[in-house]
């Protein structure tokens, strides 16, 4: 390509001197967290864990290396989000999704970046070198190029990248539901009034495949046990998927465009592995321990699982005003 665009992964450089998207010599910075969100439900003192849980950062120190058109870029995405935000579920569902997109896709990137960091420092004291394979190059990478958006002449035709379901959601006014995924690149975010999920990297299959939820939950204002569940669903489904996703990636007259290429099945592989529900359940009641429910709660013997998103046997969803557990 003549248009030749940053690639931290090409050479592994996550060095401070360089903008993080788009590799100009800097010595500006950014947050990860929109600093707004943190003013707002005063987490920025909180600690976050590293994937290998033995270091941690404040939320406010977790800073992005960046150029000052990256920062502008940023600043005028948090202000358009910031307001759909003040009027909830119906701003939010407004966004455009390359918007959300964007604004989830920031925080699960500054925390790959991080990640990226930590393990190349571990592993150069122990006079060993950071590497990553081949798949997670790619992954990576094309991720990396997607958030380019922003600021680069790169934007996005045909079939979308991602999957991302934004829904009405009853939370306590004072609380705030956050889970990434920085591998496989998920994000999950819920506030008293709206929730939305976001797998930013599986070309739509993963939505497809919750079609019928979401259809089921619409005009509903989901209870925070079935937004856990949801994200379970999607966590899981995500974890079984047997394709990579892949893109038809062109650059014409000094642009570049990205199209999502469909999944397709074979006859051999489908598309999604065996939906183990053991493995589900355990994954499930992480999610829902904060409620005191458990593994074996979940799967009893001679029933069906335990959902609170759909009727086991009718498969009707299950009102929730009919959930009788706190918000």
């Amino acid at each position: 390509m003549s248009l030749s665009l940053f690639n931290p992964f090409k050479d592994m450089i996550f060095d401070e001197q360089f903008c993080f998207l788009t590799g100009d010599l800097t010595t500006e910075k950014m947050t990860v967290y929109p600093q707004w969100l943190m003013n707002h439900f005063k987490f920025g003192k909180d600690r976050i864990e590293m994937m290998d849980k033995s270091k941690s950062y404040h939320y406010e120190n977790l800073q992005l290396p960046c150029s000052p058109r990256v920062k502008k870029a940023f600043e005028a995405l948090e202000e358009e989000v910031q307001k759909a935000y003040e009027k909830g579920y119906e701003g939010m569902a407004a966004l455009d999704e390359q918007i959300l997109f964007l604004w989830s896709g920031r925080m699960v990137y500054g925390m790959l970046y991080y990640e990226m960091q930590y393990e190349y420092g571990r592993l150069m004291k122990r006079g060993e070198n950071f590497d990553l394979s081949a798949a997670l190059r790619e992954r990576f990478g094309n991720f990396h190029l997607m958030m380019q958006s922003i600021v680069e002449p790169v934007s996005f035709v045909g079939k979308k990248p991602w999957s991302i379901a934004v829904f009405p959601l009853k939370y306590s006014e004072d609380i705030f539901s956050y889970r990434d995924d920085t591998i496989n690149l998920l994000f999950q975010f819920g506030v008293n009034g709206f929730g939305f999920i976001a797998c930013l990297q599986d070309n739509g299959i993963i939505g497809e495949k919750n079609k019928d939820i979401l259809e089921k939950m619409h005009g509903h204002v989901l209870h925070p046990l079935q937004f856990e569940e949801l994200f379970a669903r999607f966590h899981y489904s995500d974890y079984i998927l047997q394709y990579k996703a892949e893109y038809k990636i062109e650059e014409r007259a000094n642009a570049i465009t990205i199209e999502a290429i469909p999944i397709v099945a074979t006859a051999e592989r489908p598309v999604f592995g065996f939906w183990d529900e053991d493995i589900f359940a355990q994954l499930l009641s992480n999610y829902w321990s904060v409620y005191g429910i458990q593994r074996e709660d979940i799967l009893k013997f001679q029933k069906p699982p335990l959902s609170f998103l759909e009727n086991p046997y009718s498969k009707d969803f299950i009102l929730p005003e009919n959930i009788d557990l706190p918000f």
